[in-house]
């Protein structure tokens, strides 16, 4: 039993109930479950207990599917000492940082492990006696080795089971490496990361201040979530984060040739390997977010030139957009701006939904239930598509606007749209102008990165579309699976 007693979930938000309990519907990719008469008593309301071996079965499927996540507030703490010692080790890259480091340092609680890993620091002398002053151990590199190389010279250090990579610029809440360690009664959790927002200052007031706030690149959102290549969370900045030490150097630890990246690198190795990478925003990290103009729109576009390394080594993962055949489709009519256009979008739309309610079938209220996925299908793509003219293809948008009214068009809509709806869901205090503006910049410094990126290596990976062939199969798998109670998928380390 790899979930031990007293472990809980929760289905996700998304994930409905059907047949009067006798369905579960939701995931990534989208699938539908079947409960078998042992399995459904388990399922209380919208949560499971593990309790036996069968609850424990239960909610590891539900994890795996990701159909439901941890609900760690209602679990007990997980020790934070075993024999007397910490069960974890803080491990602090840092580059001439005296000021951030201390103010990090400040809110580690006293008693824990903690190493500092000076990155060949310009001026070493106050990264030393900031280190000694709290109490860490120093380990000064002779080389610049990057975020990478420095995470790692630190774990070489660690003897405890778990470590906690914290960069300077970050400062902790007191209950944040607590809760995240309880994901590790799961025994197949390698790494949990917890919810990165801005952290207040004087600058922060300012409206790039303001928009990274609500907009940052390092911020995935209010929802807990597997982290999965593919899905709304594919990837969890390492700024903070708690990895099972055994996983990392099993993994081999960072990719030091990564200067950018490498904490995506390391998410989909470990998800490869069988390792279960998880994000919990119950708590959060406070990061000091760049908020003079020059200093953030050059960490945007440094994001963006990871693209390429990344497609080397992940080509499957990388993708700017993932479409099945139907949305492809779905896509290319409304772009072409035809009289048929929106005929034909609506015709593949409800075929369709057609084919979901066939697989639907005996679940209650199959054609209503296929017209809501069908329909967030579709806003899933035009999303996408959005994205891939403001954003990936911006270069590519502007030479055709130039020569098309069409993609004009297309493009104006789908950049004041996305602004319309970003500023309604979080506008962070800022008026809709000075939000799109930023917004827009935003793409276009992550753009340039990304086509930067592109060119040096002499590759389209990172900018193309990826197609992939209907969920409908995958569905009717999990279910039949299901149909036979209860069962342990396989292990895959």
């Amino acid at each position: 039993m790899t979930l031990p007693r007293g472990f809980v979930v929760t289905l996700d938000r998304h994930t409905r109930v059907l047949d009067d309990g006798r369905a579960l519907l939701g995931g990534h990719p989208t699938r539908l479950l079947r409960l078998g008469s042992r399995a459904r008593p388990l399922l209380a309301g919208r949560t499971v207990h593990v309790r036996c071996a069968a609850s424990a079965v239960l909610a590891d499927r539900l994890l795996t599917t990701g159909l439901a996540h941890p609900a760690v507030q209602a679990m007990q703490p997980h020790p934070d000492r075993a024999g007397g010692r910490p069960v974890c080790t803080y491990v602090i890259p840092v580059r001439d940082r005296p000021r951030q480091l201390a103010r990090l340092l400040a809110s580690i609680p006293a008693g824990n492990r903690v190493i500092v890993v000076d990155d060949a620091s310009q001026h070493p002398e106050p990264i030393a006696a900031t280190a000694v002053e709290y109490g860490a151990r120093l380990e000064p590199l002779s080389v610049n080795l990057g975020p990478a190389g420095a995470r790692n010279a630190g774990l070489r250090l660690v003897t405890t089971p778990y470590v906690v990579f914290v960069d300077s610029d970050i400062v902790l809440a007191a209950d944040t490496i607590p809760t995240l360690l309880r994901h590790f009664d799961d025994s197949q959790v390698a790494m949990a990361v917890p919810r990165i927002t801005g952290l207040d200052t004087a600058e922060s007031v300012g409206w790039l201040g303001r928009y990274e706030a609500a907009r940052s690149s390092l911020d995935l959102g209010a929802y807990p979530a597997a982290v999965l290549p593919g899905t709304p969370v594919s990837w969890v900045p390492s700024a903070c984060a708690v990895v099972r030490v055994g996983a990392l150097t099993e993994a081999g630890g960072f990719d030091e040739h990564l200067r950018v990246g490498e904490d995506v690198d390391l998410c989909w190795r470990l998800v490869r390997a069988g390792w279960r990478v998880r994000y919990e925003p119950a708590v959060r990290a406070a990061h000091e977010h760049r908020v003079t103009f020059v200093d953030w729109f050059r960490r945007k576009a440094v994001y963006g030139t990871g693209a390429h390394p990344l497609a080397e080594r992940h080509p499957r993962n990388i993708a700017p957009a993932v479409l099945a055949p139907w949305s492809t489709a779905f896509l290319l009519a409304l772009l072409a701006q035809r009289r048929w256009s929106l005929p034909a979008a609506g015709a593949l739309w409800a075929v369709t939904t057609a084919r979901i309610a066939g697989t639907l079938r005996n679940t209650g209220r199959p054609v209503r239930q296929a017209a809501q996925l069908s329909a967030d299908g579709a806003v899933s793509v035009l999303a996408q598509g959005s994205a891939l003219l403001t954003r990936h293809w911006w270069p590519l948008t502007v030479l055709g606007s130039l020569a098309s009214r069409r993609i004009r068009r297309a493009a104006a809509v789908a950049a004041v749209a996305d602004i319309v709806l970003e500023h309604r869901r979080n506008g962070a205090g800022l008026d809709p102008v000075r939000f799109g503006v930023a917004r827009r910049l935003d793409d276009l410094a992550y753009g340039t990165g990304l086509w930067i990126s592109a060119l040096k290596g002499r590759s389209t990976a990172a900018l193309r579309p990826r197609v992939v062939r209907s969920r409908r199969s995958s569905w009717r798998r999990s279910a039949a699976g299901d149909r036979q109670g209860t069962r342990r998928p396989g292990m895959r380390r």
